[in-house]
């Protein structure tokens, strides 16, 4: 429910109104425009008087949430969320790349390719400290000593890092190490997982699932939300199809309909969409054509000798050479590739 308050409505108007929903075991969510002040309650609306809410002094209208994503979605929020991150405005007009290595292998290797990565402009450094695989006998990450690794190589570079957390007992662990924390699209539905990251204020990257509808992809956004934690990321990798040429079908038309049904940025990791070098560049242009707020791409030194996702990752040059490729791209659709730690 979002409660519109008058344009005369005191501070203490407003208050009441809150402090009233709270009562009724509603939490509350005012956003100050300059004009009008609304609320957004979010709770069980059975539990809603809304004869006693829309008596208040200072009230105006109580208008319904129809989307089952309140939090996420534009009803409440008209105006675009922009996420910062270590200078970087993510959902503003500025285009951020992410990039690195799927799996941190070790040290040496991460940091050459970090300032590899810098160098060509990237804004955020990527890489896996934990690394579920599909057989169990797979190379499964360096966890810790990984994050260790990233946070040496944020102090080298100056640049923010984003790695993935895949167990709720390691939230708090990566949250101290991470500017941002990856939800991968295996664990999008995992709520308690969703929960704890929620608890947390560093910026979440939440993938999108295998085989997610963009509802569920936004009622996943919703739970970490609702937890408490407002600064997402959408992340569009590729849902599974019966098509086999590409190890996933990048879902190219999620970009404009969650741009219209959600405030919270996008963005698209061509990388695990296409599971093949060739086709990166393609999609990454595709998907800043079609409106998205950035790119997460795999970079590996040696990608034949990669120890997690090596076909599907870019060498440092053919990244440097997509990067200038982008610009143009970008420009076109009036946004702009702004790097600052180049």
């Amino acid at each position: 429910m979002i409660i519109v308050m008058s344009k005369n409505a005191t501070r203490q108007e407003i208050d009441n109104v809150e402090h009233k929903l709270s009562e009724l075991g509603f939490k509350t969510h005012p956003i100050i425009g300059d004009v009008k002040t609304v609320i957004g309650a979010i709770g069980d609306k059975r539990l809603l008087n809304t004869h006693a809410i829309s008596s208040m002094p200072g009230v105006e209208n109580l208008v319904p949430i129809m989307k089952p994503f309140k939090l996420a979605g534009r009803e409440l929020k008209q105006e675009p969320t922009v996420i910062e991150v270590g200078g970087l405005k993510i959902g503003g007009n500025e285009i951020v790349v992410m990039a690195g290595p799927c799996a941190i292998e070790s040290e040496e290797n991460f940091l050459e390719t970090a300032l590899k990565v810098k160098e060509a402009g990237a804004g955020i450094l990527r890489g896996g400290a934990f690394k579920p695989r599909s057989s169990p006998y797979s190379f499964q990450g360096l966890e810790e000593e990984g994050l260790k690794i990233m946070a040496k190589a944020r102090d080298i570079t100056g640049m923010p890092i984003v790695t993935e957390v895949v167990d709720t007992r390691d939230v708090e662990m990566v949250a101290s190490y991470a500017d941002i924390i990856q939800i991968g699209a295996r664990n999008m539905q995992n709520f308690r997982l969703l929960h704890e990251v929620g608890m947390k204020s560093k910026p979440v990257l939440l993938k999108r699932g295998l085989a997610a509808t963009i509802e569920e992809w936004l009622m996943a956004a919703e739970y970490i939300m609702a937890a408490g934690n407002s600064n997402i990321i959408l992340c569009e990798r590729g849902i599974r199809t019966y098509e086999t040429s590409t190890r996933n079908t990048m879902d190219m038309s999620a970009i404009p309909v969650v741009k219209e049904l959600s405030h919270l940025p996008i963005i698209v990791d061509p990388s695990h969409a296409a599971g093949n070098w060739k086709y990166v560049g393609a999609l990454s242009k595709g998907a800043i054509a079609t409106g998205a707020d950035g790119l997460i791409i795999e970079v590996h030194l040696d990608p034949p000798n990669a120890l997690s996702d090596g076909p599907q990752s870019l060498r440092p040059a053919k990244f440097a050479q997509l990067m200038e490729e982008i610009e143009p791209v970008a420009k076109a659709v009036g946004r702009s590739m702004t790097v600052v730690h180049k």
